[in-house]
């Protein structure tokens, strides 16, 4: 019984199945809705990066201290890097976030692996990431954390 391929229907090539896509295995959601393009609503896609979602989340944070970077004198620089170069021989536990002192300005610098490894969730994330940025802030400006927490 030899039949070709296709014959059951007629080699019509019909759209994707109707109903919800499925999210097999985590891999994240599948099809044209996914994906930029004009299939898509403002060709916007619907899936960050991990190091999108986490310089995201840092905007936001830096966003609602905006006032504080206006009133102190200080210059400060935030920059997110993936994780720390650190020497073979270290056996302390990785940092989250270091100070670097430049000519003219302060360098604050978050490691992005280090802290999404520590958190279980978003939320987790999101209160790690104020933690770390007020205490960095609280310590460059020498002030207490809990006078920039706007929340």
């Amino acid at each position: 019984m030899d039949r070709a391929v296709g014959s059951n229907w007629g080699g019509i090539v019909s759209g994707p199945r109707p109903g919800r896509m499925r999210d097999r295995r985590g891999a994240g959601l599948r099809g044209p809705m996914a994906m930029p393009g004009p299939l898509s609503p403002r060709s916007v896609p619907a899936h960050r990066t991990p190091r999108e979602s986490f310089d995201l989340l840092v905007g936001d944070v830096l966003g609602a201290l905006d006032h504080h970077f206006a009133a102190e004198p200080d210059h400060v620089d935030i920059v997110v890097e993936e994780a720390p170069l650190l020497p073979p021989e270290w056996t302390d536990e990785v940092p989250l976030s270091i100070v670097v002192a430049r000519p003219g300005a302060m360098r604050v610098v978050l490691f992005r692996l280090p802290m999404s490894h520590r958190c279980r969730n978003k939320t987790d994330l999101e209160d790690l990431v104020w933690s770390v940025v007020l205490e960095r802030l609280a310590e460059v400006w020498r002030m207490s954390p809990d006078d920039l927490d706007p929340r």
